[in-house]
């Protein structure tokens, strides 16, 4: 088992909870119910030690670099990620009402999970923070660490964010399939699993066709710019999506991404500057998925989804997912706390969302590196450069 990637064990995590949910007892469903309270409320503990791991130290890190590429660099990913939530948007606002049964969970208008069994007991684990408090510490700290430019601070934040790290992929991943299969038997139980087993197809379906959408758009944009054809410089990007694919990680791609990024003609300089920078803060095909996931869930649970509501929280999605470990499912632990700070996700729906988030986490990590590519040809350009293919570029030039 521990051979399996994180989607095979998510699969069957889903399988065994709609089989248990149809054929278990209600005492056995409630020892999962039990584990899943539990759970949930540690994992509402950790969301602020999270916030504080992450956008501290991510913030802080851009400090350092080459000043004005580096702004022009961070500021082109992040119009490109908001521009992504945007699309995911607009498109989920048009499409998914017309294929999803709106409401579907809102059993009660004022409880909307009273169909759930609940635990046999609670655990309270109080956060040692809010979670608008912990984002504020963390823009401040890491402001501060930009600013200051001294290595203490930097130092104790980098060695908390390897502890937080620790936390995600020790304990908390590889204990999502059970938390999953909890999630699954409840709502099997309860009588609602049909419609969320629509929505994950429906959804998913959408989402990778808007994953190809953005990443025409950013090489139509980039090709346009610099001069080449557009399709020919995807095409010379395919392999990093498809190594991304299978390491669910855009750190761990950066290798195959500048290969193939000096292979469309980036200067070697820029290609080692922009694609690893752009590794921790671009992040186009994540929020797409955020985006629609979390509208998909609301949705569903008769909340409202409208443009006012969305926006602030693709705007703060843009922030807050800078530096996300490498880790599976980096993108959606840091984007927790605005989950339930801004749009008033309950623990049930974070369950939800991180389901339906990690089910096809690899193809917007996928997206996220692939689109890497296009901002290293506009910096290029900027910078006074012309691309140069290259048949066969190696990773240090």
């Amino acid at each position: 088992m521990k051979k399996l990637g994180l989607l095979p064990k998510l699969i069957i995590a889903i399988i065994l909870g709609i089989l248990l949910g149809n054929a278990a007892p209600e005492w056995f469903i409630k020892i999962f119910v039990t584990f899943n309270n539990i759970f949930g409320n540690f994992l509402g503990f950790a969301i602020p030690l999270i916030i504080l791991g992450f956008v501290a130290p991510g913030i802080g890190d851009l400090g350092k670099g080459a000043g004005k590429l580096l702004g022009v660099t961070a500021l082109i990913a992040y119009l490109s990620t908001i521009i992504s939530g945007s699309l995911a948007y607009f498109t989920s606002s048009t499409v998914l009402p017309k294929v999803l049964h709106l409401s579907a969970l809102a059993v009660d208008a004022k409880n909307p999970e009273e169909a759930l069994l609940a635990p046999f007991f609670k655990v309270d684990m109080p956060p040692i923070m809010g979670v608008m408090t912990a984002l504020l510490l963390a823009f401040t700290i890491g402001l501060g660490m930009a600013v200051i430019e001294g290595d203490t601070m930097k130092k104790f934040m980098h060695e908390f964010q390897a502890i937080v790290e620790k936390l995600i992929s020790n304990i908390i991943i590889p204990l999502l399939p059970v938390h999953i299969l909890g999630i699954f038997a409840n709502m099997t139980y309860a009588g609602e699993v049909a419609s969320i087993m629509s929505v994950f197809a429906k959804v998913f379906v959408m989402i990778i066709i808007l994953h190809i959408v953005i990443l025409i758009v950013q090489y139509g944009i980039a090709g346009t710019f610099a001069g080449a054809n557009p399709f020919r410089l995807l095409k010379t990007m395919l392999p990093a999506y498809f190594t991304a694919i299978g390491t669910q990680s855009s750190a761990a791609t950066i290798p195959v991404t500048l290969r193939q990024g000096k292979q469309n003609g980036i200067d070697d300089g820029i290609a080692e500057f922009v694609i690893p920078l752009c590794a921790t803060i671009h992040l186009s095909g994540s929020t797409i998925t955020l985006t629609s996931c979390a509208m998909a869930v609301m949705m569903l649970n008769g909340m409202t989804t409208n443009f006012a509501i969305m926006f602030p929280f693709i705007l703060m999605l843009g922030v807050t997912m800078v530096a996300a470990p490498g880790v599976p499912g980096g993108a959606v632990m840091a984007a927790l706390g605005l989950l339930q700070s801004m749009l008033h996700f309950s623990p049930t729906l974070t369950s939800l969302m991180i389901a339906l988030y990690l089910a096809q986490d690899s193809f917007g990590t996928a997206c996220n590196v692939t689109g890497d590519g296009a901002i290293a040809i506009m910096v290029n350009k900027i910078s006074g450069k012309k691309l140069q293919p290259k048949e066969n570029a190696s990773i240090n030039g």
